[in-house]
């Protein structure tokens, strides 16, 4: 395993979302911001594949960054990677409550 400083950014970034709980603190989302500037300027391209691989609404955030021009857009990609956690982690939630097929439902 490597040290904590030869982590990358995009992982750094997919361990902090994966840390998500459902009361998100504002840490985290100042991680994520710090986190995201930092993608921003050393490598866009590889913040382009992370957000791919969170599964953030590309079409959503082209809107929202076009609607808030002047707000900073690490907080808005940071805030779009906290709802995506969120809604993963609701839609979890609302299928591990279901019951498991029987054995006359199961293939």
């Amino acid at each position: 395993m490597k040290p904590d400083n030869q982590i990358s950014i995009p992982d750094k970034i997919v361990a902090a979302t994966n840390a998500i709980s459902e009361n998100p603190g504002a840490e985290i989302r100042d991680q994520l911001i710090s986190l995201i500037t930092e993608l921003i300027n050393s490598d866009f391209h590889a913040l382009v594949q992370l957000l791919y691989r969170i599964d953030v609404d590309e079409k959503k955030l082209k809107l929202l960054l076009k609607q808030h021009e002047g707000t900073d857009s690490s907080s808005i990609i940071a805030d779009l990677i906290i709802k995506r956690q969120l809604q993963k982690i609701a839609t979890k939630k609302q299928f591990s409550g279901k019951e498991k097929p029987g054995l006359d439902d199961s293939w």
